[in-house]
C-alpha cells in the first residue's frame, strides 16, 4: 500500500489465476477495482494463463460461451464442456506436483473452482480473493460494475477514480499507449507506473519463466512468496 498521504487506486480487468504481478499490483494500491464492466476481448487473459511443464509452457483455458459485444462480467463458463477442471486439475499437477508446496497451491486452486461459478468474472475474482487471503494482501477489492460509470475509456476511468477519492492512479505500464495524462493534470490525480521487476525463485524444469501463474510461485516457495511477489524497480511517476 502507499505510505503517503491520500488513496493509492489500481484497476484491471480480471484474469484467471494471474501471474504474481497482478497480486503485487494489489498489494501496492489502497483500494484495488476488478474492471469488468468492459467489452470482453477473446484471446486475452480474462479466460487462460499458463503453467509450465517439462515439455514447455501451456495453457489452461477456461471455456466460455462468448458472443461479440458483451461485458468480461456477462460471458459465462461454458457449462457444456464438463471436463475442463480435470483437465487444469491434471495440467496443474503435471506442472507442480513434484514442488514443495504443491499441496497448498492446488488447495488454493479448489477452492476457487468449488463455487461453481457461471461467469469467467464471478470465476476469476473468486480465485483472486482466494489467492490474495493466502499471500496476506487485504487491500479491498471494488467491482466497476457497482459504480454506475458512463462514458468512453479515458473519461470512465477519471469518473471511477475520482468516485472512489482516488489521489494516485497506478496504472499497468502498457496504459502509456493510450492514457492521456493531461486529464489526471487536471483532475490533480497522481499518475504512476508499474515495474514489474522480480527476482527468479527456485522452479523446475530448466530455464526460469517467471511469467506463469502465480500458482507456481506459491507452489515453489510457499509462505515465502510474498518476497518474491514485490517489484525490485520503483514505480514511475509519469504525472507529479
Amino acid at each position: 500500500m502507499s505510505n503517503n498521504s491520500g488513496r493509492r487506486v489500481g484497476v484491471i480487468q480480471s484474469s484467471y489465476i494471474p501471474w504474481r504481478g497482478y497480486f503485487d499490483l494489489i498489494d501496492s494500491v489502497d483500494v484495488f477495482v476488478i474492471y469488468d464492466d468492459v467489452q470482453y476481448s477473446k484471446g486475452s487473459w480474462r479466460n487462460r494463463n499458463q503453467v509450465k511443464l517439462p515439455s514447455g509452457l501451456r495453457w489452461l483455458t477456461v471455456p466460455v460461451r462468448y458472443k461479440s459485444g458483451l461485458a468480461i462480467d456477462q460471458v459465462p463458463i461454458d457449462a457444456s464442456r464438463k471436463a475442463w477442471q480435470e483437465s487444469h486439475r491434471g495440467l496443474l499437477r503435471e506442472a507442480l506436483g513434484t514442488t514443495p508446496f504443491f499441496s497448498e497451491a492446488i488447495t488454493l486452486w479448489e477452492a476457487g473452482v468449488a463455487a461453481a461459478d457461471t461467469t469467467i468474472s464471478q470465476l476469476n475474482v473468486r480465485l483472486i480473493q482466494v489467492i490474495c487471503r493466502y499471500l496476506n494482501i487485504n487491500t479491498p477489492l471494488i467491482r466497476s460494475r457497482d459504480l454506475n460509470l458512463s462514458g468512453h475509456r479515458c473519461d470512465r476511468l477519471m469518473q471511477l477514480l475520482n468516485h472512489v477519492g482516488a489521489t494516485t492512479y497506478l496504472s499497468g505500464p502498457s496504459a502509456r499507449d493510450y492514457l492521456d495524462e493531461s486529464l489526471f493534470r487536471q483532475a490533480q490525480i497522481r499518475l504512476e507506473y508499474k515495474t514489474y521487476d522480480y527476482p527468479p525463485y527456485p522452479q523446475p524444469w530448466g530455464d526460469f519463466v517467471g511469467t506463469v501463474s502465480v500458482l507456481d510461485l506459491i507452489a515453489n516457495t510457499g509462505p515465502e512468496a510474498r518476497y518474491y511477489l514485490k517489484s525490485q524497480t520503483s514505480d514511475t511517476i509519469a504525472v507529479p
